[in-house]
Order: C-alpha cells, then sequence, then structure tokens
C-alpha cells in the first residue's frame, strides 16, 4: 500500500477501535489508563517530531526562496499575489460558514439543559482559553512581528515573528548577492536535511495516526457528537462544499487543473492535516508534496507554503463564522446584517492570528465573540466537538494553501520571466 493508503487504513482503524471501545467499557480504568499512559503518549511523539522541524524548515525554505527571487519588486509582486488569493479563499469560506448557519439554523433546536450540561462540562477548559484570548491582543500582536530575539521567538513558537525573520534573511540574501554564498549554501543544506528527517517521521505515521485518533475516539466516543450532531453535521457540510465544490472550481478556473487529479496528488497532505489537526505539523508534508506532486517550483513552495501555514486559514474562518452564528442562536442573540459581516471581517482577521496547532482558534474565537455581543463562555457549547471540527478545518487550511501556490504558480512574474 501506498503511503497515503497506509495512513488512510490507520486512520479509519483507530477511529472504529476508539468507538468501539468508548461505547463497550466508557471511561473504565483500563481503557483511561491505555489512552492517557500509552495511545495519547505516542500519538504526541509522533506529532512533536514533525513540530521539531518546522522552524527550521521555515528558516531555511523561505528565506532561500525570497533570495532566489532576486530582488524586492519581485518579493513584492509574489507577495501581493499570494497575500490577494489568502483574502479572497479566507473571506469566501467565512462567509459561507455565515450563510450556512442562518439556512440551517441548527442552534435554534439545542435543547436547554443540554447546554448547560455542556457549559458546566468544559467550565476548566474555557477558563485557559479565557485566559489565552485576553493575552491575544492585536496591538500586542502586531508589535510581536518584528522579533526582538529571533531565536526567542523560534523557541517560543511565535511563527508570524519566525516568518518576518526568515522574510529579511531572504532579503538580506538577495541584497548582499555573492557576500552571503556561503550562509546560503548554510540554509540550502539545512532546507535538504530537514526534507531528510521528514521522510523518516513520515515511515512511522501510520502508528502515530493510530494512537492520536484512536485517543480521541475512546475519549468521548459518539455521545458528544450525538448531542451536538446539528452543528456537527452543518459545519462538516459546509467545509466538505468549500473542499469539493469551490476548490476545484478555483483549481479549474484560476490555477488551470484538472480538480480530481490535483486532489489524487494531494491526498497525502489531506490525510496528515486531518490525523494532526495542525497547520504547522503538517507543513513538511505540504512542502515535499508541491514541488514532488503538483510540480511547483521550489521558489513558490518556499514563499508561499510558510505564509500559509500561518495566514491562510480559510478553513478556520469558515468554523468561527459558523459557530458565532450558531451561538448566537443557542443564546438567543440576533445579529443584524451589519453584525453578521463584522463577524466576517473578525473572521478573517483573527484567522492570520491563529496558531497552527490544535485548538489553536479557540482564544481568538472568544474575542469574536465578545465583540458582537455573544457571550463568550458559550464556547463551551462546542468545546465538546472541537477536535473533531478541527481535524476537518486544518484540512480545508493546508488544502487552501497549496491552491494558493498552485495559483501563484500560474500567474506569478517571477515564472514568467525566468523563463521556466
Amino acid at each position: 500500500m501506498s503511503l497515503p493508503n497506509r495512513i488512510f487504513a490507520a486512520l479509519l482503524a483507530g477511529a472504529g477501535m476508539g468507538i468501539l471501545a468508548q461505547t463497550l467499557a466508557p471511561n473504565h480504568p483500563i481503557l483511561v489508563w491505555f489512552v492517557r499512559n500509552l495511545s495519547e503518549p505516542l500519538g504526541r511523539m509522533w506529532l512533536s517530531a514533525l513540530i521539531m522541524v518546522v522552524i527550521p524548515l521555515i528558516l531555511s525554505t523561505l528565506s532561500t526562496g525570497v533570495a532566489a527571487l532576486g530582488s524586492l519588486r519581485e518579493v513584492g509582486r509574489l507577495g501581493a499575489l499570494t497575500l490577494l488569493c489568502f483574502l479572497f479563499l479566507t473571506t469566501t469560506s467565512s462567509a459561507l460558514g455565515i450563510f450556512t448557519m442562518n439556512l440551517l439554523r441548527p442552534g435554534a433546536a439545542l435543547a436547554a439543559e443540554v447546554k448547560q450540561q455542556l457549559l458546566a462540562a468544559y467550565a476548566g477548559e474555557v477558563g485557559s482559553a479565557a485566559e489565552m484570548a485576553g493575552r491575544s491582543l492585536w496591538p500586542e500582536l502586531v508589535v510581536k512581528l518584528i522579533p526582538r530575539n529571533p531565536v526567542q521567538a523560534a523557541a517560543a513558537g511565535d511563527m508570524l515573528a519566525v516568518i518576518v525573520f526568515a522574510l529579511f534573511l531572504g532579503v538580506g540574501l538577495a541584497t548582499a548577492g555573492e557576500k552571503a554564498g556561503a550562509l546560503g549554501s548554510v540554509l540550502e543544506g539545512l532546507a535538504h536535511t530537514t526534507v531528510a528527517i521528514i521522510n523518516l517521521v513520515m515511515r512511522v505515521a501510520p502508528v502515530g495516526v493510530f494512537c492520536l485518533i484512536f485517543s480521541v475516539s475512546a475519549r468521548f466516543g459518539w455521545r458528544l457528537l450525538l448531542t451536538l450532531s446539528s452543528f456537527v453535521v452543518t459545519v462538516v457540510g459546509a467545509l466538505a462544499v468549500f473542499q469539493f465544490v469551490v476548490y476545484p472550481l478555483v483549481v479549474r478556473l484560476v490555477a488551470g487543473r484538472a480538480p480530481l487529479e490535483f486532489l489524487r496528488r494531494i491526498r497525502l497532505v489531506m490525510v496528515t492535516a486531518f490525523s494532526t489537526s495542525s497547520s504547522n505539523a503538517t507543513l513538511p508534508t505540504t512542502m515535499r508534496v508541491a514541488q514532488d506532486e503538483l510540480g511547483i517550483s521550489r521558489e513558490v513552495a518556499g514563499f508561499v507554503l510558510p505564509l500559509g501555514a500561518t495566514l491562510n486559514m480559510n478553513g478556520t474562518a469558515l468554523f468561527e463564522g459558523a459557530t458565532v452564528l450558531f451561538l448566537a442562536q443557542v443564546f438567543g442573540v440576533p445579529l443584524s446584517l451589519k453584525a453578521q459581516v463584522l463577524v466576517v471581517l473578525l473572521a478573517v482577521v483573527t484567522a492570520i492570528g491563529t496558531a497552527g496547532v490544535p485548538g489553536g482558534s479557540l482564544p481568538l474565537l472568544m474575542m469574536v465573540l465578545a465583540t458582537v455581543g455573544v457571550p463568550p463562555e458559550g464556547i463551551a457549547v462546542v468545546f465538546g466537538v472541537d477536535r473533531l471540527l478541527d481535524m476537518c478545518r486544518t484540512t480545508l487550511n493546508v488544502t487552501g494553501d497549496l491552491v494558493t501556490a498552485s495559483i501563484v504558480e500560474r500567474w506569478s512574474w517571477a515564472r514568467f520571466e525566468s523563463g521556466r
């Protein structure tokens, strides 16, 4: 079996065995011990091994990609085209999420006693998310874009700051020219080394995926999904429409590629994103697939994909818009057309600041809820099913990165001027 098929088989096996274990022996001490001490630690170790190479991968590929463009003018043109694609896809996805919630209104049917049970069950998690939301202020985020200490920013996992430093490093390499040839060679070697590490880590991907999915499904089973089935089905349906209708249309009309062939070639990325719930952890696989399967040039892949892993969160924007409308319906808060347009804008902006890790969107989502007058603690209503939805929206996020890279590869001035 190919690696994508083996990972997909491990995903199905983990989900099936986890749900079966939760159904036959819900919260049994042996099951709880197994998840806590074996399956979850092993899955997190594999996930950490992927995240481990993200910082050196971004630093090497983005800086050398910018340097390869050769001029600030070329960087500006490529950056403008990339950001335009990000903005269009993210705004469209958020609007689709809000439209779907307005059309189906699943929040109006949630029973009051179920709402109270969920609020009580996840009060602790909401407190942690609220604390993070209080620190995620936009003035502070903007100031942190320029890191005083790049090493400290990398150690803290501040991806936006790392990206900005890598962009400056690439511009510096391009400006210095041959004088910086030694540093450029070191960064090239670092890029090749990280790819080799990624290949090693992906060999055990089926084991890591099985452990991650088993841990989630064994912990929650079907009960939470049934409780919030209307919300889950609505959000997953909207995500599926964007994944299998909107993206293929964009791929065909703008990127000039065959949609089915495009989806077939990126299936490894989609399965990895679904399993890890992390755009950052999927980035190494995304980079490899973009170049090997889609034939995207190293310059474009090295520029667009690291930016996309942090800035292009189409699935997250759709989820945030849909969740705000759902919780407004649950709590009986009417949102005017003006308020819903504000939700779209806030979803687009906060999606940019979302950490590319599991659950990274929840703190910023609480900020959006507070802004439009919906109780922020209401996030507890959807907290239990967030991991499943996080898996789905991460798949949308990384697919959007590859869609954007395909568009930029076709339309970038750098490609035409270099004669590729």
